[in-house]
């Protein structure tokens, strides 16, 4: 038998004692100020009564009217995306699948003008991050399989269908979450961001590629094991320091055979995370 009550009593002391420090301000030792550790939140007792709530500013800063008028319009963009998703998955379920995949495209314009907006304006802010990765989740982790099923469902059977577009939410709420975090790289991604697999997903279905079924159904499970992979992807803004002339190849692919050329895209692509993968490792 082991006597642990005078122990648990003592650790809860001390518990207590590290983790807040009391502040007395003035003579008055009833006006006390309560400095928690590190992830507690900040309780002010005045009278000893019971601390109010701690108000949390959304907009960081200065709260002038120019400012708010940024915010506003940055979450407005938010919005507009989350919008859009939803009409996809109503027009999707209602046999309309090119508009809705159109409707992904016009979500992820909008994703990515939110964010330039943000910090072009300068009201970036722990919220507008938040509710962009709730507004990616709806458009590219619920919407895009959604319709995604709605146009292979009558090529592939329908249990596959959906396995395969489950798979695509599950990675893209896993990869939105590993997102918010981890530490942020300027050069690469950490697997494919959910916004490109929707692009890829709503540009296949607006192309209409001349591929089987199962092959669109194996690309779209390949492309959700992607986004949760920890293969390094090179940003949008490394891609377009390359050379001029490589940017040749795509536009006369893309005049004479656009489906095809846009297949080999986007495998040039998911093959480049692997193969800069395997560089880093020779090179550490």
């Amino acid at each position: 038998m082991v006597r642990v009550g005078r122990r648990s009593a003592e650790t809860g002391r001390a518990a207590t004692a590290t983790r807040a420090e009391v502040l007395h301000i003035g003579s008055d030792s009833a006006r006390t100020l309560t400095i928690p550790a590190p992830g507690v939140p900040v309780d002010v007792s005045v009278d000893g009564s019971d601390p109010a709530p701690v108000s949390i500013p959304l907009l960081p800063g200065e709260r002038t009217m120019s400012r708010r008028a940024s915010f506003a319009l940055v979450n407005a963009c938010t919005l507009a995306s989350l919008g859009l998703g939803l009409l996809a998955i109503f027009l999707a379920m209602d046999g309309q699948v090119r508009i809705a995949a159109a409707c992904l495209v016009a979500c992820v314009i909008f994703d990515g003008l939110d964010g330039a907006l943000a910090r072009k304006l300068g009201v970036a802010s722990p919220f507008g991050a938040q509710m962009d990765s709730l507004a990616d989740m709806c458009s590219f982790g619920l919407a895009a399989p959604v319709v995604v099923y709605a146009s292979l469902a009558d090529q592939v059977p329908q249990a596959a269908a959906a396995i395969a577009t489950a798979l695509v939410a599950g990675c893209a709420a896993i990869r939105l979450a590993r997102f918010n975090v981890s530490p942020k790289d300027g050069r690469f991604f950490c697997g494919v961001p959910t916004t490109m697999v929707a692009a890829v997903l709503a540009l296949t279905v607006l192309i209409g590629l001349p591929l089987p079924g199962m092959v669109q159904l194996a690309g779209v499970t390949l492309l959700a094991f992607a986004m949760v992979s920890s293969f390094p992807y090179a940003k949008l803004a490394r891609l377009l320091k390359l050379p001029p002339w490589l940017w040749l190849l795509p536009i006369v692919g893309a005049l004479l055979e656009p489906g095809m050329t846009f297949v080999l895209i986007v495998a040039t692509y998911l093959v480049s995370g692997p193969l800069l993968w395997m560089r880093t490792r020779r090179t550490a």
